[in-house]
């Protein structure tokens, strides 16, 4: 071990309390991140088995949906081997078992700290581990390199501001991305930021956005057929969805839909706050409109008389973009960077963001190119565009009809990554 991670180390083992202290804090306002607290100590139930495994690391929703396209090629591939996907939020967990059921095995990554490392890896003998993305650890990769566990990087992302926070900890990052066996990186930039972090160039390859192989099964499509029934009161009403909003976005939302109420009636909205905690917040910032106000779980055969829905479930928001007609995908309206416009692409949807959208540049510039995105920076702007796509469908529809073909047109990423891992295995 290296000084300067031995300082790492001890400075990981002196934060144990603060970890603590915030895991309280956090399980006041959700209370599932009061459970499992061992697994994110190693303290996992799986044993030493006979039989290979897969370990896939997603930290939370947006890099679960990300994998699951993954798990699927490699349950077909290697039918043999068994696969463990891991996550660091509570809405990381249920994402994962609602997506993968029980087919896979599931539990907390343990936090970098070397001995629930060690745990954890004694307990799982993973054969290869995955990472989504970015989610990189010294520990963890040290680890994992000491025992000869390649370690890949899928749909590898590295914005700027992320690789200029590596470089200021380079004695620490360098080592750990030059561990690295293989990087699938998303972008020629991506690929060049892990390169100049330390990974050699030979284990870094361009494969783009493997979140545009996703495909929206059969059944997929009737359980949102019957969702967009149960919201719409007579029929006729369009829907519009804001997806995974932040604190600062609500208030925009809202009062744009106030200004769309004055003049068309037959316009409904629904909010998915992006943390479950935030469900109750949103909800009585809705009702201070005035309107009527209704969470999703609260729906009955029996009808409702409500304007604004709040999704309050998790791992259905696949579902609810194909329920909608226009999708605002949040993240956007305050620096956050952005989530995924695949998914409403992939449905065919109109889709409009906020300006922040840094964590997703490339497909954000491919969607606008292609005249499938709209940008909204003011209450004003977003009431406008909404109007005019309620207003003019056939608008929206070609909108969403882009939105596909930039889907379609950017797909195969997921078979060169299987390629990477196959020299793994």
């Amino acid at each position: 071990m290296s000084f300067v991670r031995f300082i790492y180390c001890l400075f990981v083992y002196l934060a144990i309390p603060f970890v603590l202290s915030r895991l309280i804090y956090r399980s006041l306002r959700a209370p599932l991140y009061a459970m499992r607290w061992g697994e994110r100590f190693g303290f996992i139930s799986l044993s030493p088995r006979n039989e290979s495994l897969i370990w896939i690391h997603a930290v939370s929703v947006g890099e679960t949906l990300a994998a699951a396209p993954i798990v699927a090629a490699l349950k077909s591939s290697y039918p043999k081997f068994h696969i463990l996907v891991t996550c660091m939020t509570p809405t990381g967990s249920e994402m994962i078992k609602t997506i993968f059921g029980d087919t896979v095995m599931h539990c907390y990554a343990p936090y970098d700290i070397p001995d629930a490392i060690a745990r954890f890896l004694g307990r799982s003998a993973p054969s290869t581990l995955i990472v989504m993305e970015t989610e990189l650890w010294p520990n963890m990769i040290a680890a994992c390199h000491a025992r000869n566990i390649p370690v890949i990087v899928a749909n590898g992302r590295l914005s700027q501001k992320s690789a200029t926070g590596y470089s200021r900890i380079g004695l620490l990052a360098k080592p750990m991305f030059g561990s690295l066996h293989s990087v699938a990186a998303q972008s020629a930039d991506d690929a060049d930021r892990f390169i100049a972090l330390g990974s050699s160039v030979s284990s870094v390859s361009v494969t783009g956005n493997i979140k545009f192989d996703m495909t929206i099964e059969p059944k997929l499509h009737a359980q949102a057929t019957i969702l967009r029934e149960s919201w719409q009161r007579n029929g006729k009403e369009l829907i519009w969805l804001a997806a995974s909003t932040h604190p600062g976005e609500d208030e925009i939302i809202l009062d744009a839909f106030k200004k769309i109420k004055r003049r068309l009636d037959h316009v409904m909205l629904v909010i998915t706050p992006r943390h479950p905690e935030r469900f109750t917040p949103v909800y009585r910032m809705a009702q201070d409109t005035g309107l009527g106000v209704l969470r999703c779980s609260k729906i009955t055969t029996q009808g409702f008389d409500a304007d604004i829905l709040i999704g309050d479930t998790m791992g259905e928001l696949i579902i609810y973009y194909g329920a909608s007609d226009i999708a605002f995908v949040g993240g956007s309206l305050v620096p956050i960077g952005g989530h995924n416009m695949i998914e409403p692409a992939a449905w065919e949807k109109p889709i409009i963001s906020g300006p922040y959208i840094h964590n997703f540049n490339e497909v954000a510039k491919l969607l606008y190119d292609a005249e499938a995105l709209a940008f909204c920076e003011t209450a004003d702007e977003l009431a406008s565009q909404v109007m005019q796509l309620c207003e003019d469908e056939e608008a929206g529809k070609a909108m969403g009809r882009a939105a596909a073909r930039v889907v379609k047109k950017n797909r195969g990423a997921l078979i060169q990554l299987m390629a990477l891992v196959s020299d793994t295995l």
